[in-house]
Order: structure tokens, then sequence, then C-alpha cells
């Protein structure tokens, strides 16, 4: 039996042109992406962010909802950031416009999803 509902909802955003310094600042990094979280107004479950040496973060914030996860390459000045959840109430937007203003992005696009369809 095929879904004919909507299951999940998935933003895939590319950050260009972000400050090097910040996409290597695990601690800001998490800040930024916990704060997504809450202007989405979804429910944070645990988080787990990793510095890599010798540049580069890897995280992800799992939310009640999903999740949100950045992977980001300071040498290039890019983050890849996936933003994914099963509740269509959530403002996912606002996370996304919050996460592009906070990295500094001089260019931002994004992908929508529908995932289960």
């Amino acid at each position: 039996m095929q879904s004919q509902h909507v299951l999940g909802h998935h933003i895939l955003l590319e950050l260009h042109d972000c400050n090097d310094a910040l996409l290597n600042d695990v601690q800001k990094i998490k800040t930024i992406m916990c704060q997504a979280v809450h202007k989405a107004k979804a429910t944070i479950v645990a988080e787990h962010f990793h510095h890599f040496l010798p540049y580069g973060v890897s995280g992800v914030v799992i939310i009640q909802e999903s999740h949100l996860t950045i992977h980001t390459w300071p040498e290039y000045r890019y983050a890849a950031i996936d933003i994914f959840t099963c509740n269509s109430k959530l403002a996912l937007q606002e996370a996304v416009q919050y996460i592009t203003e906070e990295f500094n992005a001089g260019n931002a696009t994004q992908q929508y999803l529908h995932r289960g369809k």
C-alpha cells in the first residue's frame, strides 16, 4: 500500500561564502543550530557536535520531530545543512532564515523535499 500523504518535510540548505572562522567554531555552530530549533518551535531531544582536525564541524540536533544536521568546510566557506521533520506545523522557514543570517552566507539556496509521499 502506497502512502498518499506526506510523512516528512526535508530542507536541504546550501550556504556559500560564509565566515570561515565561524564555520570552524564548534561552540558557535552548536549555539546557532540549537537556537534554530527554538525558532522552528521544535523540541530538542539530544545534540552532538564534532570538530575535525585541522578544520570542519559536523553536528546533529535530534528533535522530537526528527533532526537538523550540519557539515562545514571552512576552507571552502561552505556549509551543508539538513532540516527534517515529520511535523508540518513547525516554522521551518524561520529556522532557515535564522541559520542563513547567523552564518552570514553570501549565497544561500534551498531545496524542499516531501518524504514518504
